[in-house]
């Protein structure tokens, strides 16, 4: 079986990054709950908006995003049974690419460059089962469609859903 899995908001924690940098640089208190069915930016008020959707422009953005809670563990046991991909659209960003494929060798380094795709557009995946949290990538795909909670995406029920990394282990292993 061959599996694909998202980085951002599925083993990568960026939209907390966007919490935890607009906190910071605004001394605000915006919390995960109160995101629920919107984008980061959407969250903030109309005149914070652009600095939000900026993030992903910075430098070390992508590098120092947290590791979504047993996505390591779990990832390990998948790719020890089946083949796993990590397949990111990292070319909208200049610096994702580097700072993705860095971020792999340090927290997930089980899976080798050869399984990694960091592309434009995920149409182009062609396998059995893909984990992600936009919809939009999840429709184009022909296998098992399987959509990773987010605040963004609390309100889509299109697809078969994981809330959390331990359901994931449940569904495949």
């Amino acid at each position: 079986m061959t599996i694909f899995v998202d980085m951002d908001e599925v083993i990568a924690d960026a939209y907390g990054a966007h919490l935890e940098l607009y906190n910071s640089e605004f001394d605000a208190q915006l919390r995960l709950e109160d995101c629920y069915g919107k984008e980061a930016w959407q969250c903030v008020p109309k005149e914070h908006q652009e600095t939000v959707r900026g993030h992903n422009w910075r430098i070390g953005y992508f590098r120092n995003l947290k590791v979504i809670p047993d996505s390591q563990e779990v990832l390990f046991e998948l790719s020890k049974k089946y083949e796993v991909y990590i397949a990111s659209a990292a070319m909208e960003f200049p610096n994702s690419l580097k700072e993705k494929s860095d971020w792999l060798d340090e927290f997930f380094p089980f899976i080798p460059w050869k399984k990694r795709i960091l592309c434009g557009d995920k149409f182009i995946l062609k396998g059995d089962v893909l984990i992600d949290d936009r919809s939009k990538n999840l429709k184009k795909f022909d296998g098992r469609s399987i959509m990773f909670t987010s605040p963004h995406n609390t309100n889509t029920t299109d697809f078969e859903r994981a809330n959390n990394w331990r359901e994931i282990a449940d569904k495949l292993l």
